[in-house]
């Protein structure tokens, strides 16, 4: 892909998320936020057997953050827990397809942050910037 196609795939996916809203009663709900640029991101999971089934999410923030909660969601979707646990930050990035600054790297990784936070139960799970 060329940059402009990998900029339009993230634009794309930022005005026509996939699994964007909400779930009926889900097994797992994690919110957070990233306050140096105002991204908000909450996941909500529906899990059977480990497993997840379905899931949603909402928030606000700009285009690689939402971008990128789109395109987890589309990811995680039927894995395991255990798979989505040993989910990384180079995944993540290569999900994006687009180079990613420093200044960014947060947004870019937000949701998988929000992800793995709920999964493991824990409030402000470290993430994997560094």
């Amino acid at each position: 892909m060329t940059v402009s196609a990998d900029l339009d795939f993230i634009i794309e996916h930022y005005k026509n998320p996939q699994n964007y809203g909400h779930l009926e009663n889900p097994d797992i709900v994690h919110e957070e936020g990233n306050p140096s640029c105002g991204d908000q991101i909450r996941i909500e999971l529906k899990i059977d057997n480990n497993r997840i089934t379905d899931v949603r999410f909402s928030g606000k923030g700009c285009a690689i953050s939402q971008a990128a909660a789109s395109l987890l969601t589309e990811e995680i979707k039927g894995k395991t827990l255990e798979e989505v646990k040993h989910f990384d930050k180079q995944k993540m990035l290569d999900l994006l397809g687009i180079e990613v600054s420093a200044m960014r790297m947060k947004c870019a990784l937000l949701a998988l942050k929000v992800v793995k936070a709920g999964i493991y139960g824990i409030k402000g799970w470290p993430g994997e910037e560094e």
